[in-house]
């Protein structure tokens, strides 16, 4: 695949870009042709169905026809679409899938990398270094949000991750645990949340106390799973290496060698968030993760949330990824509530 206003490694000439004759100069004509036909219904998906998704979201029109497709546009998501083209091939020229969530993710990428800097936003996100890989599966951003949390992920101690559902921040951070299990990087992966909104009344819960906080620590698990089989999962367990902390248990510990996971930590208090943050030993990795604007606490508890980023924020070797519903990768839905919910907090809070 190439075109023929610049060299990508793809085949020469084979995409022409210009003005529709009897058209309004605002409608550009882009073709693009590909150099596999074995990837081609991957990348068209079934009945075009991954065109049309492309169409839908970017006000386009794509032809496919053989191995060239022919897009048809205003200038600029025409511009958007051929990047998102691609950069679709070249993920499946690299091994890995397309599916809807990849799509939906990659123009997300594009529509919102400043103007001219499409391009390098996508060859940088291709990198091997720009993505989490287990044994599993390769994960790479879908946001320009999740680049940089991925990026601190790999290279700061302590991460915080703020922002909405839907946005990734805990997948990705035990993606980044399950890397450096499997690297030998770290020795253990320690899962913690508060267990219940005002406090964590643990011994009204019938059972021990993997049981009692199973139900609380679910997206965790379900991370896990999705990143590694079943029966490793139960085996590290197990044996501890994978390890479930409920936040109350954590005093007095210090973990060394650990990548621990604070999760839900908007409903964290003041001294639990204190106290976490403290748990930190030797050769250890933190990611602290959650919502501010769904804290459960209290009418007048100060979340420990809240009150770490404003104390910490500036300090050397942590760093802070904010979150916006711009990087909800779950339903488009999804997005859209969280931006209707937003407004109607705007709406309620008393002028000044």
């Amino acid at each position: 695949m190439t075109r023929d206003s610049e060299n990508s490694g793809l085949m020469p000439a084979q995409s022409r870009t210009g003005t529709k004759p009897g058209a309004r100069p605002a409608t550009q004509r882009s073709e693009i042709s590909f150099d596999d036909n074995r990837l081609l219904p991957l990348l068209y998906g079934e009945h075009d169905t991954h065109l049309l998704r492309i169409e839908h979201q970017l006000g386009v029109s794509l032809a496919s026809r053989g191995n060239t497709v022919t897009i048809k546009g205003p200038a600029e998501p025409v511009e958007q679409a051929r990047l998102v083209l691609e950069t679709l091939w070249q993920r499946l020229s690299q091994g890995q899938g397309v599916t809807g969530a990849d799509i939906d993710g990659v123009i997300r990428l594009v529509r919102d990398a400043p103007a001219g800097d499409g391009a390098p936003l996508r060859d940088a996100l291709l990198k091997s270094d720009g993505a989490i890989v287990t044994r599993r599966k390769r994960i790479g951003p879908r946001s320009p949000t999740q680049a940089e949390y991925i990026e601190a992920l790999a290279q700061s101690e302590m991460v915080f991750g703020v922002g909405p559902a839907g946005t990734g921040k805990t997948y990705l951070a035990v993606a980044q645990a399950v890397s450096m299990l499997i690297a030998g990087r770290v020795d253990r992966i320690v899962l913690s949340r508060p267990a219940v909104e005002a406090g964590e009344r643990l011994g009204f819960l019938p059972g021990d106390m993997k049981e009692k906080v199973d139900p609380y620590l679910r997206p965790l698990y379900d991370a896990l799973y999705d990143l590694l089989p079943a029966e490793q999962v139960a085996k590290h367990m197990e044996t501890g290496v994978i390890e479930i902390a409920p936040l109350a248990f954590m005093r007095g510990r210090t973990l060394a060698h650990s990548f621990v996971i604070l999760d839900e930590a908007q409903n964290t208090t003041v001294m639990q968030m204190r106290m976490a943050l403290t748990r930190m030993g030797e050769a250890s990795r933190m990611v602290i993760t959650g919502d501010i604007s769904q804290i459960d606490l209290r009418p007048g508890d100060k979340s420990g949330l809240v009150d770490a980023l404003e104390i910490l924020d500036g300090t050397e070797g942590i760093r802070v990824v904010r979150f916006t519903d711009r990087d909800v990768v779950r339903h488009p839905l999804v997005a859209r509530i969280v931006r209707a919910y937003e407004a109607a907090d705007r709406a309620r809070k008393p002028q000044p």
